[in-house]
């Protein structure tokens, strides 16, 4: 019997022009997944810090031509995906949705669009391989409150060591150290996004899972020389590390090439076209680094929306609940959402 699957792919989003700078900053920093006060206080202080963050944020879009590329990057990735699960689910009707948190199309939008679809099913898949509570937990979160469709529902927490998404960076590390010339000695530096380590401390597994995926890109390369390290650090707390910045600076003051990888990161956006493409090469240079290759996020490669489709098509057969896109196991982390079903 033919079914309706609608695959919600779920991501951060980004201003589509300067007026959307401000608005976009202001939903971000008012997420009390990430500023975590009363409304009372949160509300007032995400205005003021994206008033305050406006221009500057403003001047690293334009180095993008003044938007973010996430949205039309996350259409690719849709199209490719439901092409594939097409493939791999012959006979019934799968249409891909987006819906992106801060920013266009919301989730409100996107649960309107799949009412409308009416499917069977529903599979909740996070574009973030690594789970944490700023990221897919707001976002399921969100669906939750506002989605009132149909469909047995199923939501894919993470999958920090899924075969394609492996495979598909170490594709691209190769590729891009090839491409350089193989400079040596390297060191191979899989840069994620930071977070407090007040947010780890609290049960959020997304270090152990970054150290997870980049164990397991470094062991499919046999990489002897790699290190992790954590970018876009702000304010005044204390921040996993190292950062980036500081590990590019060791790196380059020992005389070794770079090849950063945007590990935490399947879509190009501001924190690599930006930050790490502009920002890090220069500090880079500035230090003497003999070569700063950047290999590129994964966007639409075949290894990894195939692995998204196989995760897809094993969450379909599951009762319900939250589905893990790999065996990664959470014990000990208690904001890992399985930890919390078996509890």
């Amino acid at each position: 019997m033919s079914r309706r699957i609608a695959v919600v792919l779920f991501n951060l989003g980004g201003p589509d022009g300067p007026a959307a700078v401000k608005p976009f900053l202001f939903n971000l920093f008012n997420d009390p997944a990430i500023i975590g006060l009363p409304a009372i206080v949160r509300t007032p202080l995400a205005r003021l810090i994206s008033s305050r963050r406006e221009k500057a944020a403003q001047a690293n879009y334009a180095v993008m031509g003044g938007a973010s590329p996430l949205l039309p990057e996350t259409k690719k990735q849709a199209d490719a995906l439901e092409a594939a699960l097409a493939a791999a689910l012959p006979g019934d009707a799968v249409r891909c949705f987006i819906a992106m948190r801060y920013w266009h199309p919301m989730t409100a939008e996107t649960a309107k669009a799949v009412e409308a679809f009416a499917p069977d099913e529903v599979v909740l898949l996070p574009l973030y391989p690594q789970f944490s509570t700023t990221t897919t937990a707001s976002s399921l979160k969100v669906w939750a409150e506002v989605y009132r469709g149909s469909g047995r529902t199923r939501a894919v927490c993470c999958y920090p060591q899924a075969d394609g998404f492996v495979d598909g960076y170490a594709a691209l590390i190769e590729q891009a150290w090839e491409a350089a010339g193989r400079p040596s000695p390297a060191r191979v530096l899989f840069s994620a996004h930071g977070l407090p380590e007040k947010v780890v401390k609290g049960g959020d597994p997304y270090q152990a899972q970054v150290e997870a995926t980049s164990a397991a890109v470094a062991g499919r390369l046999s990489l002897t020389d790699w290190k992790i390290s954590y970018q876009s650090r702000v304010g005044p707390m204390t921040w996993l590390g190292p950062a980036t910045d500081e590990a590019i600076v060791e790196a380059s003051r020992e005389g070794l090439a770079l090849v950063v990888v945007p590990i935490a990161f399947v879509s190009e956006h501001i924190e690599t076209l930006v930050e790490l493409d502009h920002e890090y090469a220069v500090l880079a240079k500035a230090n003497g680094c003999p070569a700063y290759i950047r290999v590129p996020a994964l966007g639409a490669d075949a290894a990894f929306i195939g692995s998204l489709a196989k995760i897809t098509a094993e969450a379909l057969q599951r009762t319900g609940g939250i589905c893990p896109g790999s065996a990664f196991a959470c014990r000990g982390w208690s904001k890992c959402p399985r930890t919390e079903m078996v509890a």
